[in-house]
């Protein structure tokens, strides 16, 4: 079921509450005071669009970096043949905490749109429950929880991003994979997760956001961040495999980012999209083995 057609009364009968029956039994509340609840789905659904355009924007000016990410997308090459710039800014602690924030701040932009609808739905539980008063603030504690999931991936691909630079594979302005063999590989690897087991049990959770949320739910703010954290390690391992391509079209390469960021979101949101992820598998797949028979002829 598509998360945009949970109702409120679904997920109030999957936690066990009846919104019709709490509000007989509590007293009348002030139309003002009501009026400051309604707007609590819209303060997240408001931070989100804030946090996401913010990143945009710091991927797009390429913040740090040698080039912006629309002169590093006018200058790609062909995959496994990035453009030769040279050697590179030399790996200090200050540039390496730069490419971090590029990786985490990319990784905002690409997944917090298709999390958003699981945020808001976790602002709708919330609101039907004792904590209704503070349902906004839980509901961006669950965003930084699942931002902080990302924040873990995001250090572990600076650090293959270095060692990749260390042995020669991947140049260092372009952020490109210099291998067509390795780019290849990588390729048939991303098509071939997409058939894994890992992959099918995290994309289920990730579509089936009301009962994820009933089954994980804990009191508190630090219980909104623990689930919002544990639905991050569900997408991550959804994935991370599509965000390795980046190695292959270029980290900061704006046609892939897009195009991998509308492929998550289309494959979290729409109805039985399995169809989907076997397509892009095997499209994955063969285009890897040609990458690869290019490469190796």
């Amino acid at each position: 079921m598509p998360i945009w057609r949970i109702s409120i009364s679904r997920v109030t009968a999957l936690s066990g509450h009846s919104a019709d029956a709490s509000d007989q039994a509590r007293p009348a509340r002030s139309v003002s005071l009501e009026r400051v609840l309604r707007k609590e789905r819209l303060i997240v659904a408001g931070s989100v669009l804030l946090i996401v355009s913010a990143a945009v924007w710091y991927i797009v000016a390429g913040v740090g970096m040698q080039m912006s990410a629309i002169e590093m997308t006018r200058m790609a090459g062909p995959i496994g043949q990035p453009m030769s710039m040279g050697a590179g800014n030399v790996w200090t602690l200050w540039y390496a905490a730069l490419v971090f924030a590029m990786w985490w701040v990319m990784m905002v932009a690409m997944m917090t749109p298709s999390a958003a609808p699981t945020a808001l739905l976790f602002v709708a539980l919330k609101r039907v429950g004792p904590d209704r008063q503070r349902s906004a603030s839980f509901g961006l504690a669950f965003l930084s929880g699942y931002l902080f999931a990302w924040a873990v991936f995001s250090l572990g691909a600076t650090g293959l991003q270095w060692g990749l630079q260390q042995i020669g594979a991947m140049d260092g302005p372009m952020m490109t994979i210099r291998s067509g063999t390795l780019a290849g590989l990588v390729l048939c690897a991303a098509g071939m997760y997409q058939f894994s087991g890992l992959k099918s049990t995290c994309l289920r959770h990730c579509q089936s956001p009301a009962a994820f949320l009933i089954r994980h739910n804990r009191p508190g703010h630090w219980g909104a961040f623990r689930c919002g954290a544990l639905h991050g390690i569900y997408c991550l391992g959804c994935c991370w495999a599509l965000m390795a391509l980046l190695f292959v079209g270029g980290i900061m390469n704006l046609w892939w980012i897009v195009a991998i960021a509308v492929y998550v979101a289309l494959e979290k949101l729409l109805p039985r999209a399995g169809w989907l992820t076997a397509v892009v598998g095997v499209v994955l797949i063969g285009l890897g083995a040609w990458v690869l028979i290019t490469a190796l002829v």
